[in-house]
């Protein structure tokens, strides 16, 4: 089932189609941009996502013809269309992902959080596209084998719930795996007239790629500008730790988001200092380190997890890292946006 603009089920009565005007390919929003929409705190946002896979230039930059290739006979019209606008974007200077404009939050003020929680994650399309390219990924020189850009389209099975690739091109069998809907890019604005790059996460969170942040998820970012200027963006059918071959699944969602303020005491007493973004599942505190040096990262993770252990629960700093040890699972986001991601699942219940 296609999923086009403004057709089928649309959670939320706000609603942000994607369209030329209504998205930027490559840059994230900076406090500079207009914002699409202004919503008050607790509102349900519905926003179209549309994949950069089948849009690129390495692929044609024509997805009718792209996917057309492996037997697809209809495509999203917005993914059509913004791949043949004239979207200020310079190929291989500025990232791949196509990102919503903000949307303001009234009354958010740095120094608050801002939070997101998924709602739902809907597909819009029953395929999508895993790459390897431009000599990056987890084996920069070792693949692309061939040296040029690699896509394995992959297929969605009829119940929806698992992924299909081929185990050699063009073969019958093939390997299945589940389907865990999410969206890699979720963040706030930073200060300047300056777009950031799509590609490396920060404080403002942007492309985290925490495969954790499927429905009923809540990402936790620190407001860098007044109204938070909030976006989303890569979206993803689903994901591996790691994300080893540069992409994982890429896939348009339709995603409805809730953004809700936390004031800045109220942030300070549940979470204490946040200096990057931190999630939470209905089981797990999942709490981020990034840099460039993966080892960094991991650090960075452990810091922000005993930082956080103490200002939750009131832990004992040499406890809460003895505790973290033991029982805290830290696993890796991504190692292929330049600035790597390690994330920690805390399981809540261990302190009820």
């Amino acid at each position: 089932m296609i999923l086009q603009s403004g057709a089928g089920p649309i959670r939320s009565s706000t609603y942000l189609p994607a369209a030329p005007d209504t998205v930027l390919w490559g840059r994230l929003p900076c406090a500079a941009d207009a914002p699409a929409l202004t919503v008050d705190p607790g509102t349900e946002v519905t926003f179209d996502t549309v994949s950069h896979e089948g849009i690129l230039e390495d692929q044609g930059r024509d997805p009718v013809a792209f996917f057309g290739d492996h037997g697809v006979t209809e495509v999203l019209e917005d993914a059509v269309a913004i791949a043949r606008s004239d979207l200020p974007r310079t190929f291989g200077v500025d990232g791949p992902h196509v990102v919503s404009r903000p949307v303001r939050v009234a009354g958010a003020e740095p120094g608050d959080l801002l939070a997101m929680t998924v709602l739902q994650t809907l597909p819009r399309a029953p395929y999508g596209v895993i790459s390897n390219r431009h000599g990056r990924g987890a084996l920069p020189g070792e693949y692309p084998l061939d040296g040029a850009t690699f896509s394995a389209f992959a297929t969605v099975s009829e119940d929806g719930t698992h992924g299909q690739l081929p185990l050699r091109p063009g073969g019958e069998e093939r390997v299945s795996f589940p389907l865990a809907p999410f969206l890699g890019v979720m963040g706030v604005a930073l200060p300047g007239a300056d777009r950031p790059h799509s590609v490396p996460p920060g404080p403002h969170g942007g492309n985290i790629d925490i495969n954790l942040l499927t429905v009923g998820a809540t990402l936790y970012l620190p407001v860098q500008v007044p109204g938070a200027l909030a976006y989303v963006g890569d979206p993803h059918f689903a994901q591996g730790g790691g994300e080893v071959s540069l992409t994982a699944m890429e896939a348009p969602l339709r995603a409805t988001v809730r953004l809700d303020v936390v004031p800045r005491e109220e942030a300070v007493r549940r979470f204490g200092e946040l200096a990057g973004p931190l999630a939470e599942t209905a089981e797990h505190l999942v709490p981020t380190g990034l840099d460039e040096d993966l080892d960094v990262a991991v650090q960075n993770c452990v810091r922000a997890a005993i930082a956080l252990l103490a200002a939750a629960y009131g832990m004992d700093r040499s406890l809460a890292y003895a505790y973290l040890s033991a029982a805290t699972d830290f696993e890796i986001s991504q190692v292929v946006d330049v600035v790597k991601g390690v994330h920690a699942k805390i399981r809540k219940s261990d302190f009820a």
